[in-house]
């Protein structure tokens, strides 16, 4: 992203976790689910993961998934340099799995995810969080269960989390098509 601004603060940022603490527990009780994996998407999806899980008390250790050879816009934005091992510390098999990501937009990062994760098993089921959840944008038909923040930006723009102290997001805007290879 070129041109940021903070778009909301840590403060805001701590606000909107907290909430999203509080609706995970409420869903999490009204489907009877006690016994919940939480599984963060790196990077920005990890952070906010670590402080939800720790808000919930959750027994099973945090898990994390890295989703860069399951990506489908390669040619868009180039291999990410930086590939992270994914960590689940249980199976998933018959599990209810909470996925947590930073930022919800056209769905293409949970879509791989979603891959990543039936590769290792099949889930009794799967609940999204996401701290932010862009208005519109959607390519393809995916919805998180609880939002922290709903953006309603213009095209053009971006908004992208920042930390792991503090989390902070950012508002930018996109690079020319031309910076893309670079700035992936």
């Amino acid at each position: 992203m070129s041109n940021t601004n903070i778009w909301k603060d840590a403060a805001q940022i701590d606000e909107a976790i907290a909430r999203m603490a509080d609706d995970l527990a409420d869903l999490l009780k009204r489907r009877a689910i006690d016994d919940a994996l939480m599984i963060g998407i790196h990077t920005g999806g990890v952070w906010v993961a670590d402080r939800l899980h720790a808000r919930l008390g959750l027994e099973a250790p945090l898990g994390h998934l890295d989703i860069s050879f399951y990506r489908d816009d390669f040619t868009r934005i180039g291999l990410h340099p930086q590939v992270h091992p994914s960590y689940l510390p249980v199976g998933v098999d018959d599990r209810h799995l909470i996925l947590v990501d930073d930022v919800l937009q056209s769905g293409r990062t949970i879509r791989a995810a979603l891959n990543v994760l039936f590769d290792y098993g099949r889930p009794a089921s799967v609940t999204l969080a996401t701290l932010a959840e862009r208005e519109a944008e959607r390519e393809l038909p995916i919805a998180a269960d609880v939002v922290g923040l709903r953006a309603q930006l213009d095209p053009d723009t971006q908004i992208k989390l920042s930390g792991p102290e503090p989390l902070v997001m950012l508002l930018g805007h996109a690079p020319d098509s031309d910076d893309q290879g670079a700035q992936a």
